[in-house]
């Protein structure tokens, strides 16, 4: 019930603070199992795209979040994990721990992620070089339905420095599925990703 409270909470102050408008151009919202994948400029990216998901989306989407940053206070590892029900990923790796593991955990139990896959937040006018996982994802799970988005102005809600956010019109614009072409390398497909979610910000 408290969990139930702080979503709605949650869910009306983003929609107050940004507007939280999703655009879907090339696929409409849908209950299938997909990785969303976007560009990162915010600690607030995740929580953005969960405000723009349709709640039956939102029900069985998982956003992957930075253990180290999300659980350094109990009211935020709460929050990720009783409200966004987010997989944890360690962004400092160790021995011979797979990053991946939580995320494969959550694919198997038919669950839909969302994933950056800069793997750090950047500060430049398009994303950084996509990371390998998306690539290693989408070979694993050929029947997960890949799309991309492109999040637009969350980070101007937060700057860098304030504690009080300020309300700036945000969107999320959803893109048309991609998926690995026969014979395509992964340098080739991220190299083509980050390009589907930057051709959106025009869109």
């Amino acid at each position: 019930m408290l969990a139930k409270a702080m979503s709605l909470f949650l869910l009306g102050l983003v929609r107050v603070l940004t507007g939280a408008q999703a655009r879907w151009h090339g696929c409409p919202p849908k209950a299938e199992q997909r990785i969303y994948f976007a560009n990162h400029q915010s600690h607030a990216d995740m929580v953005m795209i969960w405000a723009a998901l349709p709640q039956e989306l939102r029900s069985i989407t998982r956003p992957i979040a930075a253990r180290d940053y999300w659980t350094r206070s109990r009211l935020r590892e709460w929050i990720t994990t009783a409200v966004f029900n987010a997989v944890y990923v360690d962004r400092a790796r160790s021995g011979e721990q797979d990053p991946l593991e939580p995320l494969v955990q959550a694919l198997d139990n038919g669950d839909s992620i969302v994933l950056f896959p800069e793997g750090t937040r950047g500060h430049a006018e398009e994303p950084q070089p996509f990371k390998a996982g998306l690539y290693n994802l989408a070979l694993r799970f050929p029947q997960v339905v890949l799309v991309p988005a492109w999040i637009d102005n969350v980070q101007r809600v937060m700057p860098k420095g304030e504690v009080v956010p300020v309300p700036i019109l945000c969107s999320v614009t959803f893109g048309a599925p991609i998926q690995v072409e026969p014979g395509e390398d992964r340098h080739a497909f991220l190299q083509r990703a980050r390009q589907a979610v930057v051709a959106l910000r025009d869109v």
